[in-house]
């Protein structure tokens, strides 16, 4: 550490907060976590006290003003975001925001205009699948045009398992997100249509829970993409992404790295869950962000982003509801930031 490192607060620490708060201390470079926040006081407690130099601040508007946190990490329930959102962009702090940006159009619209008046980009949106190796391998191949036009995109989003609080809304809001992400990013185009299908759903969850999904997406560009979120798997987790063009096919996910054939078998480790496939992904997204901010400047999914994909998301919700298709409502990109 040196005293040029990048300040950084962390507001919540339950699952992704804390694992962010490890790759901080531990694997990234020209940054050190120097707070805090999280309802729970035992366990921010426990976890600055399993490092060194971190203090624990109960408000995390606090640890937003302080003047010791240069940059702020944003893994609070999306109901708070909003709020904070609006005390890093009052005090010129860049944040690396956890999906959702906030959980409705109209107040990811206000984050957007707030931020285009600070006049420069302070907030990036943690979709980390932009920064997977594989992600973004079939993202430069499409953009190559190697294979021609894209046509259609399969997804395929499985869980093991997820908690009883699971409902069926946050499969759309907390899973599907990242394929709305992922489709918007591969085909640089916005998603203008969604159809959430539910299938009978699996025995082993509860009652009105609607588990699988199969959305599709319609871009207005013309393309296609197509989702299967399963978050009660049983098996493991499972991402998969296949793009189809005019001029072939191209796959990742598929586990190719450790598939082994022996003994007249074949197959290989499926890992439990997000954190052991896309481990490196964070830990490159986090990096590239600290570089980033270092610089006055953010590398990777904006403030807009994370309006489009929450204005999808509240689509999806009402398809998944009344069982039709349901156009996107968002204004303009042009509209907002000219």
């Amino acid at each position: 550490m040196t005293q040029q490192d990048l300040r950084i607060g962390i507001i919540g620490v339950g699952m992704m907060g804390a694992d962010h708060a490890d790759r901080v201390a531990h694997r990234i470079s020209g940054a050190r976590l120097v707070a805090v926040s999280d309802p729970d006081t035992a366990r921010a407690d426990a976890l600055a006290g399993s490092l060194d130099g971190v203090r624990v601040m109960g408000d995390p508007l606090e640890l937003i003003r302080h003047d010791d946190v240069d940059a702020v990490v944003i893994a609070s329930p999306g109901f708070a975001h909003a709020e904070q959102l609006m005390a890093c962009l009052e005090h010129g702090k860049p944040v690396l925001c956890e999906k959702p940006l906030t959980m409705d159009t109209e107040s990811s619209l206000r984050v957007v205009e707030a931020e285009h008046k600070v006049g420069r980009p302070l907030i990036q949106v943690g979709f980390m699948r932009r920064f997977d190796p594989e992600y973004a391998a079939l993202k430069q191949l499409l953009d190559s045009g190697e294979l021609g036009r894209t046509l259609l995109l399969h997804n395929v989003h499985r869980n093991k398992t997820v908690p009883d609080t699971f409902r069926s809304e946050m499969i759309v809001r907390d899973s599907l997100v990242h394929e709305v992400d992922v489709a918007r990013w591969l085909f640089d185009d916005e998603i203008t249509r969604i159809t959430v299908h539910a299938p009978k759903p699996t025995s082993l969850v509860a009652d009105g829970v609607l588990d699988p999904q199969f959305a599709v997406f319609e871009l207005a560009g013309g393309a296609i993409a197509d989702v299967e979120v399963f978050v009660n798997f049983q098996v493991g987790y499972e991402v998969r992404c296949e793009a189809v063009a005019e001029k072939g096919s191209a796959a990742i996910g598929l586990g190719v790295d450790v598939l082994t054939k022996a003994a007249g078998r074949w197959g290989g480790v499926m890992p439990a869950d997000f954190r052991v496939r896309f481990g490196l992904a964070y830990d490159l997204e986090i990096q590239r962000w600290v570089n980033a901010a270092a610089r006055g400047e953010i590398d990777g999914p904006t403030a807009w982003d994370g309006y489009a994909a929450v204005a999808v998301c509240t689509a999806g919700v009402r398809s998944l509801q009344e069982g039709r298709p349901v156009d996107v409502e968002m204004v303009r990109r042009s509209e907002v930031l000219g």
